[in-house]
C-alpha cells in the first residue's frame, strides 16, 4: 500500500458515526456492514488515508465498542456522542482529539462510504479560493429530493441552508440538497460550533446551522455540487444493496477497462481488493471473496468462488470450482469443476481438473491429480499437509492420508489409501485385493427368484 504524500495546510476528517441505525435492525454497528466485502468505514477511511490526512477521529455513539475495535487498531482517534443531540453537537465532540491541528477539516459520514478523494479535494481547494470561504459545503440534486435538508444560494455562493422539516414550500421546491459533508478551516470550526443553538423544531443542534453564523461574522460559504451517487447514504438493508450494486458496476467497468473480459457483467461480484490482470475472462456468477490476485490470461469459468487466492498466468479455473484461503494455482495449472483448493499449491502445470478436494498441499509442477481424490489433512484435531512431487500421478478415488509425501513421477492407483510416503517413480497400490466367484451373480437371481 503506498504511503500518501502529507499535504499542506495539514488535513484532519472528523468522521461521524454515532447514529443508532435502528432501520438496519442489527447487532452489527451501521457503519461496519460491507461493501465489497469491506466495512463502510474502512473504505471511508481509506480515501482519507489516500489523502494524506494527518489526523482522523471518528465519533461514535451507540454500540461504540465495535467502532473502537475497529478504529483503534489504525490508530485513529475516538471520541464519543453520548447523546444525540445533533449533527453540531457529534462534531464537537471530536475538539479535544484535534486539540492543537491546524489545518483544514473535512467532516464526513460513516454512512456515506463512497464519495471520492477527487471531490473531498475539490471540496478542500474551494476552501482556499480567492474569495476564501469559511465553510464549503458538498450539494447534489437527487432525483427525489425528498426530506434532505436544502441549499438556498446565489451561483456557488450559500445564502441559507434549512433542515426539511423547518423549510417552507418556497424553499422546499429547491432541488439543491446538503449531503451534510462540509470542508472547514480548524481555526474557524471550534468557534462557530461553540455559537450553534438548537432552537429549531428537533431541539438539535444543527451542524449546517455554522453556515449563516459565517454570515454573520462577515465571511460566507460556498456550495460545490457532486452526483447522488457519490453521496448515497446508507441507512437500510435496501440502501446497503443499493450502494453495494453502484460499487459493484463501477468495479465492472474498470475491470474491463483494464483489459478483463466478463461475459455477463452484472453476474460477477467483486470484492474490495481483487486484482485481475490484462485477458483474463470470468464468465457468468463468479464471485471473487478478499484477498484475490489473477495474472495476465487467465480463464475463469462459470460458478466458480475464490477467495484468498493467488491464481498465476495462464491458469484454468473452474467450472464449480471454488478456491480457499491460501489457495495458489501456478502457471498453466488446471483447477477444474467441484475442485476445491484450501492452504494448497499446486505447481506450474499441474492439473486437478474433477470432483476433488486438495487442502493444506503442495502439488508440483506437472502432477495429475484424477477424480474423486482427497487429501484427508484433518484427523478432528490438527492440519497435516500432503507433498505430491512433481511429475506425479494420483489415481481416480484416491485417499491421501496427512502427513504423507508422494515423490517425483510416482504413481498412486486408482482407488488407495495412501497412509504412507511413496518413493520417487514408484507404484503404490492401496486397495483390497479384487476376488471373482465365476457364476455367482447368476445363481444369486436364481434363488432370489425362487424364494420369491
Amino acid at each position: 500500500m503506498t504511503e500518501p504524500t502529507p499535504i499542506h495546510p495539514p488535513l484532519a476528517a472528523v468522521i461521524l458515526a454515532a447514529g443508532k441505525g435502528t432501520r438496519m435492525r442489527s447487532t452489527l454497528h451501521k457503519v461496519l456492514h460491507p461493501i465489497a466485502g469491506r466495512p463502510m468505514l474502512g473504505h471511508l477511511l481509506e480515501t482519507v488515508r489516500s489523502m494524506g490526512a494527518a489526523r482522523t477521529v471518528v465519533v461514535t455513539g451507540a454500540g461504540r465498542e465495535q467502532v473502537e475495535a475497529f478504529a483503534e487498531p489504525l490508530g485513529l482517534g475516538v471520541a464519543v456522542q453520548a447523546e444525540q443531540l445533533g449533527t453540531a453537537h457529534a462534531v464537537r465532540q471530536a475538539e479535544t482529539a484535534l486539540a492543537g491541528f491546524d489545518g483544514n477539516v473535512l467532516v464526513l459520514y460513516g454512512d456515506v462510504p463512497l464519495v471520492p478523494a477527487e471531490t473531498l479535494a475539490r471540496m478542500v481547494a474551494r476552501l482556499h479560493g480567492s474569495d476564501r470561504p469559511t465553510v464549503v459545503v458538498l450539494g447534489f440534486r437527487p432525483d427525489d429530493p425528498a426530506h434532505y435538508g436544502r441549499v438556498l444560494a446565489d451561483g456557488d455562493r450559500i445564502r441559507r441552508m434549512v433542515e426539511y422539516k423547518d423549510a417552507d414550500a418556497a424553499e422546499r421546491a429547491v432541488t439543491l440538497c446538503n449531503s451534510g459533508l462540509m470542508a472547514v478551516r480548524a481555526s474557524d470550526l471550534w468557534r462557530l460550533l461553540a455559537r450553534v443553538g438548537n432552537d429549531n423544531a428537533a431541539g438539535e443542534y444543527y451542524l449546517p446551522d455554522i453556515v449563516m453564523l459565517a454570515a454573520e461574522e462577515g465571511g460566507h460559504a460556498a456550495v460545490i455540487e457532486t452526483a447522488a451517487a457519490e453521496v448515497a447514504g446508507v441507512n437500510s438493508r435496501a440502501e446497503l444493496a443499493m450502494v453495494e450494486e453502484a460499487w459493484q458496476h463501477a468495479r465492472r467497468a474498470r475491470a474491463m477497462a483494464d483489459g478483463a473480459t466478463l461475459v455477463a457483467p452484472d453476474t460477477v461480484w467483486f470484492s474490495w481488493d481483487t486484482e485481475l490482470g490484462r485477458d483474463v475472462t470470468v464468465a457468468p456468477n463468479v464471485v471473487f471473496g478478499p484477498g484475490v490476485r489473477v495474472a495476465d490470461a487467465v480463464a475463469i469459468h462459470a460458478f466458480s468462488h475464490l477467495e484468498g487466492a493467488t491464481v498465476e498466468t495462464g491458469a484454468t479455473i473452474g467450472p464449480y470450482a471454488r478456491l480457499r484461503p491460501g489457495a495458489e494455482v501456478g502457471e498453466n495449472a488446471h483447477v477444474g469443476n467441484f475442485v476445491e483448493l484450501k492452504k494448497a499449491r499446486l505447481g506450474e502445470g499441474a492439473k486437478a481438473n474433477h470432483l476433488s478436494y486438495i487442502g493444506d498441499a503442495e502439488v508440483g509442477a506437472r502432477a495429475n491429480i484424477g477424480a474423486g481424490t482427497i487429501t484427508c489433512n484433518y484427523d478432528g484435531f490438527g492440519k497435516y499437509r500432503t507433498r505430491i512431487g512433481d511429475g506425479a500421478f494420483i489415481g481416480s478415488n484416491s485417499a491421501l492420508v496427512a502427513p504423507v509425501r508422494v515423490g517425483d513421477g510416482a504413481i498412486v492407483a486408482a482407488g488407495s489409501v495412501v497412509t504412507r510416503d511413496v518413493e520417487a517413480d514408484a507404484l503404490a497400490v492401496a486397495r483390497a485385493t479384487q476376488a471373482e466367484r465365476p457364476g455367482w451373480a447368476a445363481a444369486f437371481r436364481t434363488r432370489k427368484k425362487t424364494e420369491g
